[in-house]
Formats: C-alpha cells, structure tokens, sequence
C-alpha cells in the first residue's frame, strides 16, 4: 500500500437558481493525452500530492496554484474529509465557496514521453481547462473516486 497523500480544494458557488440546485462547482477536465478524448471521468477536483512536512490543507492550496495558476481563494474552509483509493493514497479536501472566472486559469505543466516508446518528451497542462457544473452533471463528469467529495459538500449545504 502506497503512503501518498493529496489535498485539494473544491470550489463552490450559489447560483439562486433551482434548476441546478442553487449551487454549483468548479472541476478541471484531466490533461494529457490519457484525458484528452474522455469526458464522463475525465475532471476532477483540483488537488495534488503533498511531502509529509507539508499540512494538508497548505498543500491544498499550493496546488490549486500550481493547477490552476491563480491564487487559492479566500474564506471558510469546510472539511470534507478524505477518500482512500484503492491504489492507497489518501485524498483529503476542503470545499470554499468563491467565485472564479475559467478563462482566467494558467494551468500548470506536466512532461512525458509521448507517444509511448519513442524516446520523444512532451509537456501538457495538468489541467487543459476548468468549468462550473450544476451538482448532477458534475456527478457525471468527475472520476469516480472523487464523487464522495461532492456528496458531502452537498449534505453540509443542505444541512
């Protein structure tokens, strides 16, 4: 079992409008080659791995830097919690509620050798672009392992 860990900040926002539930979140679609034809599975809640000298939520917010190139929002963190997958690592998140324009992001870069096998490096962004989704498209489009995440926030607004 690996001893990874990442944390990560999902950002939410009040619409007022019914017909999304008066809420919704920003999720970043996957980059790289692995993502790019994927859609249902393909984003995620912004979030990355963290060294055991660094807290959780400071790493929380260093990636939504590093992902998104801007500056992690102001405001009350809500805990919610953390998800072990099945390869080990722990994933914790926190909710913030704030407001943040997609065209805005500066994604942060990656490098592989791409295609497999031929000795030629290529860099990607970690994310190739962000958006809002009302609670049950966003269902739809996250990985699977990072829904919880989304049920939880939504009990605690409900709540």
């Amino acid at each position: 079992m690996t001893n990874k860990r990442s944390a990560g900040l999902l950002l939410f926002r009040r619409t007022g409008r019914a017909s999304d539930g008066g809420v919704e979140v920003l999720l970043g679609h996957l980059g790289g080659p692995l993502w790019a034809g994927r859609d249902a599975g393909g984003w995620g809640i912004p979030k990355g791995e963290y060294a055991p000298d660094e807290t959780p939520r400071d790493a929380a917010r260093r990636e939504f830097t590093e992902e998104l190139g801007l500056p992690p929002p102001e405001g009350d963190y809500l805990p919610l919690g953390e998800v072990r997958l099945s390869s080990g690592k722990l994933v914790t998140i926190w909710a913030v509620e704030a407001d943040l324009d997609p065209a805005l992001m500066v994604p942060g870069t990656f490098t592989m050798e791409w295609p497999p096998h031929s000795g030629t490096v290529q860099e990607f962004p970690e994310l190739d672009r962000v958006a809002w989704f009302a609670p049950e498209l966003a269902e739809k489009k996250l990985i699977a392992s990072q829904v919880p995440f989304l049920e939880r926030l939504l009990a605690l607004l409900e709540g």
